[in-house]
């Protein structure tokens, strides 16, 4: 399939800017015989008693940092992955590259030594005992490069789901923001679990397929984790005839990863799976997601799992009926054709 297939015009006016004052205010899609117009706060009417939500617990870390270089000119840090207590792969953004083995310094005085560049990425590492105490003291909240204003006090909490807990990403699994307690809870009690898989979203995520051929395209690598608790609770619901229900692109992708074998496995791994129509899922059954990019990775992924014909007609009728487009945008619960 060509690049031009999953190409649209979207509306600047579309691209969602801020959240919305709650998160279980978004609206919601649900294709059936027709196109159903609702809200998140609506969705245990299309889901079912024994059926599981498979969510990601990625947690984003404050990853956009600023500081000076030795010669006094400003750096804008991007950081992609934490490699360890101190350091981390990062993008870096000055008017000349930094020279290895010299140092930056952060708005508050603490230091970064340029280590290495490869493949684009820089390693830095951090003059620090926490890292992560460092990120949350002086780093900022990621924003999306669509979202065109500086990340705000409120971003801190909305730009992170409310189950977040195991620190990496520096994108969020936006599909998740739509839920909060009270929703989680409730669904619950009506017989509908959910539990964890963990992948660490990478800045790769925003980027456009560049090539003609979208079988050539070569994904960039997330680490993601499965344990055995989760994939018990798959299994189980699945010998009981539940359906599972991805939370996100990144539960898809984490869940597909670990059952390339053809059987479901715990895994703690990278994963550069690449979902485009012609792909047989082996796990997921019904999918929440967000309303994605054109020419994108994720954009290929609906199609594999819907049809392209029918993921081109729900954003027709998306984009008809205004819905707010992007991570901080409104939903759809799809189901695999």
């Amino acid at each position: 399939m060509k690049l031009t297939d999953f190409d649209f015009e979207l509306p600047k006016s579309l691209i969602a800017q801020n959240p919305p004052k709650n998160r279980t205010d978004s609206r919601l899609l649900v294709p059936q015989s027709t196109i159903i117009d609702t809200f998140f706060h609506q969705i245990s009417s299309f889901i079912k008693p024994g059926d599981l939500l498979v969510m990601n617990n990625t947690r984003v870390i404050p990853a956009r940092l600023f500081g000076h270089k030795e010669s006094g000119g400003k750096v804008e840090i991007m950081i992609e992955r934490l490699l360890s207590d101190r350091q981390v792969l990062a993008m870096m953004k000055a008017s000349r590259a930094p020279q290895i083995d010299s140092f930056i310094t952060l708005e508050n005085g603490e230091k970064a030594q340029v280590i290495n560049k490869e493949n684009g990425f820089y390693t830095l590492d951090f003059v620090t005992d926490s890292l992560l105490d460092l990120l949350d003291n002086v780093g900022h909240i990621p924003l999306p490069p669509y979202i065109e204003r500086s990340d705000e006090q409120e971003d801190l909490e909305r730009y992170q789901t409310v189950f977040a807990k195991r620190d990496g990403a520096v994108a969020a699994p936006t599909a998740g923001l739509h839920f909060d307690d009270e929703l989680l809870s409730s669904l619950k009690e009506k017989g509908i679990d959910h539990c964890f898989v963990t992948l660490h979203v990478g800045a790769g995520t925003y980027q456009p397929v560049k090539v003609d051929e979208i079988a050539n395209h070569k994904m960039h690598s997330e680490y993601f984790e499965i344990d055995q608790t989760t994939v018990d609770k798959i299994n189980q619901t699945k010998a009981n005839g539940g359906r599972i229900i991805a939370v996100g692109t990144t539960a898809v992708r984490s869940m597909e990863s670990a059952a390339k074998s053809g059987k479901l496995k715990a895994v703690q791994e990278e994963t550069d799976i690449f979902i485009y129509p012609g792909y047989e899922f082996k796990v997921v059954d019904m999918m929440i997601t967000n309303f994605h990019l054109p020419k994108s990775s994720l954009l290929m992924l609906v199609s594999a799992f819907i049809g392209r014909d029918k993921m081109m007609e729900i954003y027709r009728h998306a984009i008809d009926k205004k819905y707010r487009f992007f991570s901080y945008g409104d939903a759809m619960l799809l189901k695999k054709i």
